[in-house]
C-alpha cells in the first residue's frame, strides 16, 4: 500500500498539492507531506533538471498525534 501510494502521487508533479499532498510549513523535518491512510510520508523535493524525490521520514498517524519511530512528532 505505502509503495504503491508513493509511486501513484510522486512519481509525476510531487510538488503539486492535492487532498493526499501538501506543502509543509518550514520546518526540520521535511518540505512537504503526503497523506496514504493513516501513513504519513515527509519528503524534500530536488530541483534539479529531473526532480528528486528524497523520503525524509514515514509516520503513522494514531488519532490526531503523528509517530515517526516511536516519538510523536509535532510540525
Amino acid at each position: 500500500m505505502l509503495r504503491d501510494g508513493i509511486v501513484r502521487h510522486l512519481v509525476n508533479r510531487p510538488t503539486v498539492g492535492t487532498r493526499h499532498r501538501r506543502r509543509l510549513r518550514p520546518n526540520s523535518l521535511a518540505g512537504y507531506r503526503l497523506r496514504i491512510g493513516n501513513l504519513r510520508v515527509y519528503y524534500d523535493v530536488l530541483d534539479t533538471p529531473k526532480p528528486v524525490v528524497l523520503v525524509q521520514a514515514i509516520g503513522i498517524k494514531v488519532r490526531n498525534r503523528v509517530f515517526v519511530a516511536g516519538e510523536e512528532i509535532v510540525l
